[in-house]
C-alpha cells in the first residue's frame, strides 16, 4: 500500500497561487495524514472541502439537502447552511439549467442528478447551452463553474432504470469534460479539479463502488490533473484500456492473463473527454494489442472512438485487431444482469487477449519442427549454429 500510494502522490496537485497549481513531491505527501475511505465519503469529503474553499460554491439537486440517496451529501447542509446546499424540484431540465445560470455569474455550481439514467431531461440544457455557452458569445461569457455529478453503471438490482452508463452519448459534445473515477482516492482528486476547471464537467461516479472501494485517502486539499491517464498496470503482451468501476474486473482479467503467461498493461482513462491518446498510443505501440472494455453496450460506445483513433495512430504496430468486451446491445436487464456485463471471463476469453499465448504457442512449436528438420538435414552444423541462435 506505501508503495502505491507514493506512485498516486506524485500525480497530486494542489491548489497554488492564482497563477496556476504546484505538484506535491511524493516526500511530501508520505507526511500528510491520510485516512481509509470509501468512495461516497471520499466524494462527500471532497464536495466539504470545495465549498470550505470557495465561498462562491454551491450543491444542489434532489435530496441533497439531507444527504441525497447515496449519502454523498451527507452533513454538507448542516455545515454550510440551506442557502448553500439545498434540495430541488424533480425537475432534471430545471437543475442543470438553473446551474448553468448559476456559473454564468461566476460561481461554481455543483449539481446531483440522482442517477445518471434520468439525466436525459436534461441533455438539452448540457448540449445545447452548457457546451455551447462560451463558443457562442467569443468568450465573453461562460459557464465554466458548472460540475454536474451523476451516479451511473450496474449496482446488482438497479434494471433498466438505475443502471444505464450514458457516457458516450456526452464524448460526442465539444465544449463539457466528461470524468469517471475508478476509486475514493482518484474520486477526491478528480471532483476537486472538476470543480474548479473552467469548463463545464460532466462527473460520472460508478455507484457500484460507493461502499465496496475502500483505500487510503489524503485527508488535505489535493488535485488530480484531468485528461491524463495512468498506467496502473505495466505489460509487453496487450494493452487493456479502460474507466471506472470496470478497472477492477479488468485487473482480475489481467491477474488470470498472467497465470497464462501474458503480461497485459492495464490504463485507467479518467478522463474521457477529451482523453489521453498520447498514453494509450505509446502503451499499444508497445504491445501491439488493445482490448478495450466498457458496461455501456458496445455500439457506439466510446470504445470505438478509442479503437478508430488507436487504429489510425498504431496500424503498422497492431498485431492483431482491436477487441471491444462491452455491454449488450438491449436495455439494462434485471435478472439478466450478469449475462449482460462484461466480466472478466468474457475479457479473457476475447481474441486480443488470448492471441498472445496463441502466438507464443505457434512460436514454440515452429521453432521445434524447424530443428528437427535442420537436425535431420544438416547434423554436422546444429551444434555451432545452435548454439549462436539460442544464445
Amino acid at each position: 500500500m506505501a508503495s502505491l500510494l507514493g506512485r498516486f502522490c506524485r500525480k497530486l496537485v494542489v491548489p497554488g497561487s492564482a497563477h496556476g497549481s504546484r505538484m506535491i513531491s511524493t516526500t511530501a505527501c508520505d507526511s500528510e495524514a491520510v485516512k481509509s475511505l470509501n468512495l461516497y465519503s471520499a466524494i462527500n469529503q471532497a464536495l466539504h472541502i470545495a465549498l470550505e474553499t470557495d465561498p462562491r460554491s454551491y450543491v444542489f439537486g434532489e435530496d441533497v439537502g439531507f444527504g441525497g440517496v447515496f449519502r454523498c451529501t451527507t452533513g454538507l447542509a448542516e455545515r454550510f447552511g440551506k442557502n448553500r446546499v439545498f434540495n430541488t424540484p424533480l425537475c432534471e431540465q430545471g437543475i442543470v439549467g438553473f446551474g448553468i445560470g448559476l456559473a454564468a455569474m461566476g460561481n461554481r455550481a455543483v449539481v446531483e442528478i440522482q442517477f445518471a439514467d434520468y439525466i436525459y431531461p436534461a441533455f438539452d440544457q448540457i448540449v445545447n447551452e452548457a457546451a455551447k455557452f462560451r463558443y457562442r458569445s467569443g468568450n465573453q461569457f461562460n459557464c465554466g463553474g458548472l460540475t454536474i455529478r451523476a451516479p451511473y453503471g450496474a449496482v446488482g438490482h438497479g434494471g433498466h432504470y438505475h443502471s444505464q452508463s450514458p457516457e458516450a452519448f456526452f464524448c460526442h459534445v465539444p465544449g463539457i469534460k466528461v470524468v469517471i473515477p475508478r476509486s475514493p482516492r482518484e474520486a477526491k482528486g478528480l471532483l476537486l479539479s472538476s470543480i474548479r476547471d473552467p469548463n463545464p464537467v460532466v462527473f460520472f461516479e460508478p455507484k457500484w463502488l460507493y461502499r465496496q472501494a475502500v483505500e487510503e485517502v489524503p485527508e488535505h486539499d489535493y488535485m488530480i490533473p484531468l485528461s491524463q491517464a495512468e498506467v496502473i498496470r505495466e505489460g509487453n503482451d496487450i494493452t487493456l484500456v479502460g474507466w471506472g468501476a470496470q478497472l477492477t474486473v479488468m485487473e482480475q482479467a489481467c491477474l488470470d492473463a498472467e497465470k497464462e503467461g501474458i503480461s497485459c498493461e492495464l490504463i485507467d482513462l479518467k478522463t474521457l473527454l477529451p482523453w489521453d491518446k498520447e498514453t494509450v498510443e505509446a502503451s499499444v505501440k508497445k504491445t501491439g494489442r488493445l482490448l478495450i472494455s466498457h458496461e455501456a453496450p458496445v455500439t457506439g460506445g466510446f470504445g470505438a472512438e478509442i479503437s478508430a483513433t488507436i487504429l489510425e495512430r498504431c496500424f503498422l504496430k497492431l498485431e492483431a485487431p482491436v477487441s471491444r468486451v462491452c455491454g449488450l446491445d438491449t436495455p439494462f436487464p434485471l435478472v439478466f444482469e450478469p449475462f449482460y456485463m462484461p466480466t472478466k471471463n468474457k475479457a479473457s476469453s476475447s481474441s486480443s487477449l488470448s492471441s498472445p499465448l496463441k502466438k507464443k504457442h505457434y512460436l514454440i512449436m515452429g521453432l521445434h519442427v524447424w530443428c528437427r528438420y535442420w537436425m535431420q538435414s544438416s547434423p554436422l552444423l546444429i551444434t555451432s549454429h545452435s548454439i549462436c541462435f539460442f544464445r
